[in-house]
């Protein structure tokens, strides 16, 4: 019977032996993986954060939009070349349509009293509002806003000055 005892004693230690080098091989396998694994996350986030900034940057570019559309005297049509101006400007704000924020600013000329500048100034904002809206800008994103002849683009004394100032400025903020 000692012999059989004499090979357990062998065995024992070599089971013990060997399950201590399975874990140091399973733990370094683990270890490594685990290491692959965050640098894969840290790449995957740094990632984000530079497409996040180049949205960004392309964001800030679109702020400096700006569309200025020009009326007749007493209209709060717009006319062609004013579709043509506003297209322009949602085609270029397209893809943040959902994240900007516009403000539709509209101007009379110093021409008429000036509840009727105000309300005409009111009626060419909301036109304008209305087209963006149609485009698929959301109108609660939209400010419409009359300001009367209170901020002239240029004087009032002259026919092209008071041309200049019949308008609607539309610019993201």
């Amino acid at each position: 019977m000692r012999p059989k005892i004499a090979s357990l004693l062998v065995f024992v230690p070599c089971a013990l032996g060997c399950a201590s080098t399975y874990e140091q091989t399973y733990e370094q396998t683990y270890d490594r993986e685990l290491g692959r694994l965050h640098d894969q996350e840290r790449q995957h986030q740094a990632e984000l954060e530079a497409a996040k900034h180049a949205e960004a940057q392309a964001f800030v570019a679109v702020v400096s939009f700006v569309a200025v559309v020009y009326f007749s005297v007493g209209s709060a049509t717009i006319q062609e070349e004013g579709y043509h101006e506003l297209l322009w400007f949602v085609d270029k704000i397209a893809p943040y349509r959902n994240q900007a924020y516009v403000d539709v600013k509209g101007n009379a000329d110093s021409s008429g009293q000036e509840s009727f500048n105000q309300e005409l100034s009111n009626q060419r904002a909301k036109k304008v509002a209305d087209f963006l809206a149609q485009q698929g800008i959301p109108y609660d994103h939209i400010d419409p806003a009359g300001f009367s002849s209170n901020f002239p683009e240029q004087p009032n004394e002259t026919a092209h000055g008071r041309s200049r100032n019949r308008r609607v400025e539309v610019r993201v903020r």
